[in-house]
């Protein structure tokens, strides 16, 4: 099945690998607007740079999404 996101973002969270970077491959493919977003900063950043430089929009965001204290997130606070 084609379809088509142009005019979308798609959100992708553990894109800095694995099936998290499939996913937001396919979605730049497919025309979207990509956000990679992981706590490996470095490479979240180097796999942003290398969809942009073949001419998909994308970018990369870091450290919003380490979610290693979930007391930090909770509701009831």
């Amino acid at each position: 099945m084609n379809m088509s996101f142009e005019n979308n973002v798609a959100l992708v969270t553990g894109a800095a690998a694995g099936m998290g970077l499939a996913t937001a491959k396919a979605f730049a493919q497919a025309g979207a607007a990509v956000v990679l977003a992981d706590f490996k900063e470095e490479v979240v950043r180097a796999e942003a740079k290398k969809l942009t430089a073949a001419g998909y929009k994308a970018m990369a965001i870091s450290g919003l999404c380490a979610i290693h204290n979930p007391r930090a997130f909770s509701l009831s606070n």
